[in-house]
């Protein structure tokens, strides 16, 4: 019998208007939606416990008895905290806020917009005994200085510290470190300065607006649409994205065309040209009568060499990360996900202990959009590249890059905070994923530094009769930085030949072809959209992604390609006919691009976000008002219920679709929706295997394959397994399953 593993439970009703009596079932269901929802609670009480237990603060006494007489530096995280410690010495006293301290309520909007859009901060629940401690360390200090983040929203946690420690903002307090090294971080504190409030209010008013929108359009979709739905004012955008991708791939009509290569020859030389053009004017086959009529003409006619030349040119080399590319890199060559790159990122920049130098931060700040390197980074990498790779690597001046677009240019490149340093040197002092960022960040600041390429392009064309034919080859005659990050060059040689000269026909290949739809975006190639098109920035691009994704409003295909759930596709269809304006890329971008003018200090935050407001309340309140309500249409898949017969569909509840019976509430059978391969289990060879999603955890929402006889075989693998096959040298089956490591953490949780 099928496991019952959710059901599609109505709304409860109002308590004043509540039937006076209740059915036996229905008490019980209570009660069991009551003891499992205890359960969740304490569950993931005892989870935040132990993920946080290393975290405590000291008792506040002896914190404060720690920091007398010494500066106080705060920062946001432990290990940070710990590497600041040793690179200051003993006269310092570092201690860290584990994040934010205040922020807005959860579950009520908390902005007065009848007071000029004024934020309710609290403290954050839980930091009680933290920000006890600090007021007593700062206190007992002879100097409190706060080393936040050096971007908006640590600007905006060094203020809110501020407030809470009694600290003037326009005092000599902030600090803010590009590289956590020696030279990084003693340098910043020998020039501290004041508290940024443009940065402060462009994070504040970033808040407030996110704010106005999620907890005004989330209601909204509540009433119209499902309870339990979100809506964004940047996810919803990268929603629509999606969704019409989608659109445009099942609108998509295929078109045929042909491609025709035509293989010649003079002696020895020999040449494989495609057929390009037909009276000078550009051609491609559009079906088989058309591809055997220049096959024809072609067979009919001379081959004459109408050109050969050879064109010598350099390629420079590419720009040091900024944040985008660094996340697009990392996904393309490591298959890493936005927020697995950050969070590794995060790590190497707070700092790793390497034997005989203590604690280094082995990279400059990793949310940035510009592409400048300090001098010190230019000198220092000039110095290994002529040690270490040869003098003619090493350009006559250094290579300076300049962003596309509109830049905060407030931070360096993402670099190597010393190129000597090298990734193999540091291998068994770093984590596996570690290594890899490591060595993709070290790899691009060095090679930017380095002496172009230079390839060799060669042409060949062709005619015969009425057709035109070419062959492009490229030559890399010097590698360049093309030595330390791959070129992307595929050598084809092209043998001489003289203008005037005919070729003899070998053969013609002719292949039919059709025209792809567009690409479903991966997340890197999303977070490449956003950027073009000015939506989000650096500090945003990795939650955008997984926002929506645990929201259930996309999921990611085998190929781990972005897809929009019929959920997410109602979802979008709802805001974009009813908030056409505010819901598209064009409007959001001129919101960042306002909230960048609040932090140059040219326009006033209040300003920004009323006049935001002004446009956006007239609006929510007719919709609230007119909109008709759309519902997700259950999926019949013909088959009836076993335990009262009537059918069963696809409903899509709090965790996704899943089978439910069109009885609902009288008959409450459920199933999951199960992905089978067909496959017998390489370990236990009982069970099959099928594909599951990580609930929880590092790797929550991804896709993996493990036993139907989960937990008695725990067998798992990331990849697809592929079908059996005979093995030539018995002919025997032989599976062609590829069985990689699968790594998941202690809170990754398997969900069908």
């Amino acid at each position: 019998m099928a496991k019952k593993t959710r059901a599609d439970k109505p709304s409860k009703p109002d308590k004043k208007n509540k039937p006076a009596a209740k059915s036996a079932a229905k008490k019980n269901d209570e009660k069991l939606a009551s003891a499992k929802k205890t359960a969740s609670t304490e569950k993931s009480t005892r989870a935040k416990k132990s993920a946080t237990k290393s975290a405590r603060p000291p008792n506040i006494a002896a914190s404060a008895e720690a920091s007398a007489g010494k500066t106080l530096v705060i920062v946001e995280s432990p290990a940070k905290a710990r590497t600041l410690e040793k690179i200051l010495g003993r006269s310092y006293h570092v201690r860290s806020s584990i994040g934010h301290v205040r922020d807005l309520p959860k579950g009520r909007i908390a902005v007065d917009v009848e007071n000029n859009f004024e934020p309710e901060y609290i403290n954050v629940r839980g930091k009680a005994d933290i920000i006890k401690s600090l007021k007593a360390a700062s206190e007992k200090s002879k100097r409190t200085l706060l080393a936040s983040d050096p971007d908006r929203e640590g600007e905006a946690i060094a203020w809110h510290l501020a407030t809470l420690l009694n600290i003037d903002p326009s005092s000599d307090c902030r600090i803010r470190m590009q590289e956590i090294t020696e030279h990084g971080v003693k340098n910043a504190v020998a020039n501290p300065n004041h508290i940024d409030m443009n940065l402060v209010e462009a994070q504040q008013s970033r808040r407030v607006l996110d704010r106005l929108v999620g907890y005004n359009l989330s209601p909204l979709l509540w009433y119209k649409v499902r309870r339990g739905l979100s809506a964004g004012r940047v996810q919803s955008v990268a929603l629509r994205i999606i969704c019409e991708r989608e659109d445009e791939i099942e609108a998509f009509v295929p078109e045929e065309y042909w491609l025709l290569d035509v293989v010649a020859s003079n002696g020895a030389r020999r040449y494989t040209m495609r057929v390009d053009k037909k009276k000078g004017k550009k051609f491609v086959p559009g079906n088989l009568a058309q591809s055997l009529e220049a096959e024809e003409a072609i067979r009919n006619n001379p081959i004459t060499v109408e050109n050969f030349r050879v064109k010598e040119s350099k390629r420079p080399s590419l720009p040091p990360f900024k944040t985008s590319v660094l996340q697009q890199e990392a996904s393309r060559r490591l298959g890493f996900s936005p927020r697995r790159t950050m969070r590794v990122a995060q790590s190497l920049y707070e700092g790793v202990e390497i034997p005989g130098r203590g604690p280094v931060g082995l990279i400059t700040y990793m949310r940035t959009d510009s592409l400048r390197l300090a001098p010190e980074a230019l000198d220092s990498s000039r110095k290994f590249i002529e040690k270490n790779i040869g003098a003619d690597y090493l350009p006559d001046r250094p290579n300076i890059f300049t962003p596309k677009g509109r830049s905060q240019d407030a931070h360096e490149a993402i670099r190597a905070t010393d190129p000597f340093l090298t990734p193999e040197a540091l291998k068994s002092h770093l984590t596996p994923e570690q290594f890899k960022l490591y060595d993709l960040i070290w790899k691009r600041f060095v090679a930017s530094q380095m002496s172009p390429a230079h390839v060799s392009r060669t042409t060949i064309e062709a005619s015969a009769g009425e057709y035109g034919m070419k062959q492009e080859g490229i030559v890399v005659t010097f590698d360049g930085w093309g030595k330390i990050w791959p070129l992307g060059v595929k050598a084809t040689v092209i043998p001489p030949a003289e203008a005037g000269e005919n070729l003899i026909l070998n053969d013609i290949k002719r292949e039919q072809k059709f025209t792809q739809p567009p690409a479903r975006y991966t997340d890197a190639g999303l977070v490449k959209v956003l950027e073009e098109k000015g939506i989000g920035r650096p500090s945003t691009y990795a939650s955008i992604v997984e926002t929506i994704a645990d929201r259930n409003y996309i999921e990611r295909d085998d190929d781990k390609k972005l897809v929009p759930t019929k959920l997410g596709r109602i979802v979008n269809t709802f805001l974009v006919k009813y908030f056409p304006k505010l819901i598209n890329t064009e409007f959001t971008a001129t919101m960042e691009s306002d909230l960048d003018s609040v932090e140059s200090g040219s326009e006033n935050w209040i300003a920004v976000v009323r006049s935001f407001w002004e446009k956006f309340k007239p609006v929510l309140d007719n919709v609230t008002e007119t909109a008709e309500r759309m519902r997700i249409e259950a999926t019949p898949i013909g088959e009836d219920c076993p335990e009262c017969g009537k059918p069963l569909v696809i409903k899509n509840g709090r965790f996704g679709e899943f089978i439910a019976c069109t009885g609902y509430p009288d008959c409450k059978y459920t199933r999951n929706i199960v992905k089978t391969t067909g496959i017998k289990c390489p370990k236990c060879g009982e069970g099959e295997l099928i594909q599951r999603r990580a609930a929880k955890g590092k790797v929550k929402g991804r896709s993996f394959y493990g036993c139907t006889r989960y937990p008695d075989c725990d067998h798992v693998s990331w990849k697809k397994p592929a079908a059996k096959k005979a093995s030539p040298a018995n002919g025997n089956e032989e599976s062609a399953y590829d069985e990689s490591d699968m790594e998941i953490d202690d809170g990754a949780v398997m969900s069908s």
